[in-house]
């Protein structure tokens, strides 16, 4: 865990994160923490991952999602190098394939 960012205030957020229940609570959750800017930067950088993640290379993955080679670059990093908190989440929402999950249900 990086201590610079654990306090109080971030462990309130995420467990107000944690306490949503349906896409449709974090999509009013969310809509109100963060501009929308943020929000649609932080979707890319998961878009980015998924990508990444099937192997897909740099020029597909900046067609697709606009995404900068630096902002690609940033998260290869983190895939690589990171926490391993995105190959967590790929592992639960769809069973480590980096699929798309745009289309799945609401739930």
């Amino acid at each position: 865990m990086n201590k610079r960012i654990k306090s109080e205030a971030v462990d309130y957020l995420f467990d107000a994160i944690l306490s949503l229940r349906t896409r449709e609570e974090c999509y009013r959750f969310f809509e109100d923490l963060c501009t929308v800017n943020e929000l649609l930067s932080l979707s890319q950088r998961c878009d980015v991952a998924a990508m990444l993640n099937r192997k897909c290379t740099y020029v597909e993955i900046a067609e697709k999602t606009g995404a900068s080679t630096a902002t690609i670059s940033r998260v290869n990093r983190s895939l690589h190098y990171g926490n391993d908190g995105y190959e967590l989440v790929f592992s639960r929402i769809d069973g480590n394939t980096g699929e798309d999950t745009t289309q799945q249900k609401d739930g």
